[in-house]
């Protein structure tokens, strides 16, 4: 049997926008009471983003932090995978070969892909296959940004639990013989759940009109039957995806220093760990910023570097879901040769929008 090929994470960056919307405010916007908003829905406050705060836009942002981590020039990435959501500066258009030209990543090729909420994850696999597939790519970056905040009512109740939406841009740059050891994935799609959250407005079944676009926003067609259909499935198979990974890592549950997960409601995020047999502090809930998509594990797994949770040899897991439906797991072996002073570049790569 070969060796794993060693591709690794040699640089992670993220852009948040200095805006935030308070719990209180959150309350008085959308009548749910502010202690709900606190202690059930973990919100003390979310991102909000500023006027030029785009998504391909703090994607550019993020991947020059991630670049700058990992010591590589723009000229020098080979392929650019863009993560930035589907809801972007323009429809009908990649982000990616923006982001790359942006960037100064000219001799990259660029291309999108998107698995909303799951995005990134899938991208660094992506990425590490890729690099194991074709010997001409040395460096492939993953970056993009993420603003559905925009998309959520906060006066529409049957979206409650996406009122944790805020915005922010991700990176990471990935490539052979270094870094943090990308290691087992577990990927799992449910499309019986595809049409329960959407825009309904906008496509080909209902194009945009003049009558209906105040119906361009994310909607739960059926909040009653999505709940009781994913509250059957969705936390036990976030624990088949963080242990799928882990056993393809060639390790067990116990093994995992740092869980690296998407901010959901603090019931499911502890249960989550409690089923694991995690304690509180192999983690960090995103309470201060909410959920910003794709970007969650990128950002958990900075701040984790920031608080010095995560030392040389640890397995980390980035665990990730997006309607439609999607879980993914992602394990990484931590490497502290990573950047000039992972802290230092940690804290400098979760600066607030105002320090871009």
């Amino acid at each position: 049997m070969s060796a794993r090929p060693y591709v690794g994470v040699t640089g992670l960056g993220a852009y948040v926008p200095e805006g935030r919307l308070s719990a209180a405010d959150l309350a008085a916007a959308s009548g749910v009471p502010e202690w709900v908003v606190r202690e059930k829905m973990g919100i003390t406050q979310r991102v909000l983003p500023g006027e030029d705060d785009h998504p391909t836009a703090m994607g550019v942002w993020a991947a020059e932090r991630a670049l700058a981590q990992a010591g590589v020039r723009p000229e020098d990435v080979d392929v650019v995978v863009s993560i930035t959501e589907e809801y972007k500066e323009y429809p009908v258009w990649t982000a990616g070969i923006k982001l790359a030209y942006d960037l100064g990543a000219r001799r990259a090729y660029a291309y999108d892909v998107g698995q909303k909420c799951g995005t990134a994850v899938l991208a660094i696999k992506q990425a590490r296959d890729l690099l194991v597939a074709d010997d001409s790519v040395n460096t492939v970056l993953v970056a993009g940004g993420y603003r559905n905040s925009d998309l959520i009512d906060l006066g529409d109740e049957r979206v409650r639990f996406m009122y944790n939406l805020g915005a922010g841009g991700g990176a990471a740059v990935v490539q052979r013989g270094r870094g943090h050891e990308v290691l087992g994935s577990s990927i799992v799609t449910d499309g019986s759940f595809s049409l329960d959250v959407l825009v309904p407005v906008g496509g080909t079944k209902a194009p945009l009109t003049p009558d209906n676009l105040a119906d361009y926003r994310l909607q739960v067609t059926d909040p009653a039957g999505m709940k009781a259909r994913l509250e059957e499935k969705s936390l036990a198979t976030f624990v088949r995806v963080v242990r799928e990974a882990v056993a393809r890592s060639g390790a067990n549950p116990e093994d995992v220093a740092y869980l690296a997960m998407l901010h959901m409601k603090r019931s499911a995020h502890d249960y989550l760990l409690d089923q694991l047999g995690l304690p509180p502090e192999r983690s960090v809930y995103l309470s201060d910023y909410g959920h910003l998509g794709q970007v969650d594990q990128l950002l958990s797994l900075l701040l984790a570097a920031e608080r010095g949770l995560l030392q040389d040899g640890d397995l980390a897991v980035l665990v990730a879901a997006g309607v439609g439906y999607v879980w993914n797991a992602l394990a990484l072996r931590w490497s502290g040769a990573v950047g000039a002073g992972a802290e230092a570049g940690a804290a400098a790569a979760v600066a607030a929008g105002a320090a871009r």
